[in-house]
């Protein structure tokens, strides 16, 4: 929700339980990090790899409970599928929440589902940051986070050729629509890499909907996937999708510690939705690069 311009954070069962009873909650305001993007993304390049990129040089632990806030021009150049994906992960960096200023394309957003009045709050034009990361787009190239730590983040053209078991597409961090849709251009026509399961799980009932209608999910089927229902699943290590011993999973979701996804003996590598589908393709961690130019 930080991606709507909303204060978004996770809380506990106790906490949770305080908030139905009292209707509030304790939080020490936090101080806030600026992630300042300008340029424009490659064809090849999405918001999940400026993601692992910002989680790279800020750590696993360097925003702890603080706010990371995205601005800069290609901020607004995002959809705000591609917000969400960014707002997802900045808890991965210890980050209390992660927010983006409201624009026309949130406006619009919300008012096609707001079921009652909103009011927005933006951030002051004079605010104060903790410090600022600026990060030039223009140059940014796929990124991937390598086992065992989501800030391991490397060019994905450092780890081609390592050869993957599983690749693993969904979960809330990019089970959207425009994120299946990007993997199915890639994959349409074509054949997973024999020995790779593949396994796409949409975000949600609507997003499974849709896709059905647009025929999403039949290119997946076709070129060998399984497509579940909605489900954290494989992502969390629950079910459809866990690793056994020595088995290298390449994934789009927002984890990769020991066990994340089954055997803690196996290896998570997390990137994009269009790595994930090329690297399904290749059979092997590739750039998707050559294959978005196919």
């Amino acid at each position: 929700y930080g991606a709507l311009g909303a204060f978004a954070t996770g809380i506990g069962s106790t906490e949770m339980a305080a908030v139905f009873a009292t209707g509030e909650i304790w939080l020490r305001v936090p101080s806030t990090i600026r992630i300042n993007a300008t340029g424009s993304f490659k064809k090849h390049v999405t918001p999940k790899d400026l993601i692992l990129y910002v989680i790279g040089k800020i750590g696993a632990a360097g925003a702890t409970y603080k706010a990371v806030e995205f601005t800069g021009s290609t901020i607004s150049q995002i959809s705000i599928s591609g917000r969400m994906t960014l707002c997802n992960m900045t808890v991965e960096m210890g980050a209390k929440t992660g927010l983006i200023n409201p624009d026309e394309e949130t406006f619009n957003y919300v008012k096609s589902r707001a079921r009652r009045p909103f009011r927005a709050l933006k951030s002051d034009p004079n605010a104060k940051y903790e410090k600022t990361l600026e990060v030039d787009v223009d140059r940014l190239e796929p990124q991937i986070a390598c086992p065992h730590s989501v800030d391991n983040v490397k060019p994905v053209k450092s780890v081609e050729g390592t050869e993957i078991n599983q690749a693993f597409l969904g979960s809330c961090t990019n089970g959207r629509l425009e994120d299946l849709k990007a993997a199915a251009e890639i994959l349409k026509g074509k054949k997973i890499s024999r020995g790779v399961r593949m396994i796409v799980t949409p975000a949600s009932q609507e997003v499974y909907l849709q896709a059905l209608k647009n025929g999403f999910l039949e290119i997946f089927v076709k070129a060998g996937a399984l497509v579940t229902n909605p489900t954290c699943g494989a992502c969390f290590g629950g079910h459809m999708g866990l690793l056994a011993p020595g088995e290298v999973c390449v994934s789009s979701s927002n984890r990769n510690f020991v066990g994340r996804m089954g055997s803690p003996e196996a290896e998570i590598y997390l990137a994009s939705p269009v790595t994930v589908a090329a690297s399904a393709l290749a059979g092997k961690i590739v750039d998707p690069v050559a294959y978005l130019e196919e």
